[in-house]
C-alpha cells in the first residue's frame, strides 16, 4: 500500500516553509558628512568648534554595524553579517546596500563602531581587515572612529589633531547605538528601492555634555575616559535628512 496519505501533509509543510521565506528587498543608505552644517571636505579653510578654535580635517572615518530594521510593532529585524566602514575619502564607501524582508519599518538602527565579539575574533577581511588603519590590537581592538587634522589650538608637535576613539569593554566601551526614526516601505525586488541620506556632522564630536578643547585633549590614540566621552557626544551626530525611492 503506498502512503497517499502523506502527500496532504507534505503539501501543507511546503506550503508553510514558502511563507517563511520572505521575499527580499533593497535598502540604499547614503552617508554625508557636514561640519556643524557646512559639507564636509577635506584639506581645505578651517572650520570651528564650539569652543571658538578653528580646525582643518584630513582624515574622517566610522564604522556602521549590526543595522536592524524596527516594524512597525517595534519589534526588530537584524541585518546579518552588516558591517560597514563609511571613510570620506573614499566616495563609494559612503553608500552602502543591504537587503531586508518586504514590508513596512518605522526607523532603522545601528552601532558606532564594532562589537565585542568581532573585537576578540582574529584577523578578518572586508571592512574589518586591519589593513583599513582601523585596529590597535587584539587587546585594545578596533577604532570605532577617527578623526585626524590640525589646529592651532592644538599643543602637539606639528599642531595635529589625533582622534582615535576605541574600547569595547569595561566602564569606557565606546560602542554606541543609534535609533533614527523615519518610515520605510520595503517591496520586493527593485521595484521600489528606499534610498535614505544621512547626514553625519563632525562638529558634535566636541560639543554637547563632553566639551572637548583642542588646547587641552589634542590627541587619543588609546580607550578611555576621554575616548568614551567623545563617543557619547557623537552618537548623535546622525540624523536622516532625506528618503526617496529609486
Amino acid at each position: 500500500m503506498k502512503p497517499y496519505y502523506l502527500l496532504p501533509v507534505l503539501f501543507l509543510l511546503c506550503t508553510a516553509c514558502k511563507k517563511d521565506k520572505q521575499e527580499q528587498g533593497n535598502i540604499q543608505v547614503t552617508f554625508k558628512n557636514v561640519v556643524n552644517g557646512v559639507p564636509l571636505v577635506l584639506n581645505t579653510a578651517p572650520y570651528t568648534n564650539a569652543n571658538g578654535e578653528t580646525f582643518t580635517v584630513t582624515t574622517f572615518k566610522y564604522y556602521i554595524s549590526n543595522i536592524s530594521l524596527i516594524k512597525m510593532d517595534n519589534s526588530e529585524l537584524r541585518v546579518p553579517d552588516s558591517y560597514f566602514l563609511v571613510d570620506e575619502n573614499t566616495a563609494a564607501s559612503k553608500t552602502i546596500t543591504f537587503n531586508a524582508p518586504v514590508g513596512e519599518y518605522r526607523a532603522v538602527a545601528f552601532k558606532i563602531g564594532v562589537d565585542s565579539i568581532r573585537n576578540v575574533s582574529g584577523a578578518q577581511t572586508g571592512a574589518l581587515d586591519p589593513v583599513n588603519g582601523m585596529f590597535w590590537s587584539w587587546n585594545s581592538g578596533y577604532i570605532m572612529a577617527k578623526m585626524e587634522g590640525t589646529s592651532p589650538a592644538s599643543t602637539a608637535p606639528g599642531q595635529t589633531l589625533t582622534f582615535h576613539i576605541g574600547g569595547f569593554k569595561g566602564n569606557f566601551n565606546a560602542v554606541q547605538d543609534v535609533n533614527l526614526v523615519s518610515p520605510i516601505s520595503l517591496t520586493v525586488g527593485l521595484e521600489r528601492r528606499p534610498q535614505l541620506t544621512i547626514t553625519a556632522d563632525l562638529y558634535t564630536w566636541f560639543t554637547g555634555v563632553n566639551l572637548v578643547k583642542f588646547s587641552e585633549n589634542s590627541a587619543i590614540h588609546v580607550p578611555g575616559e576621554l575616548a568614551w566621552k567623545i563617543s557619547t557626544n557623537y552618537r548623535y551626530m546622525f540624523r536622516i535628512t532625506d528618503v526617496t525611492d529609486l
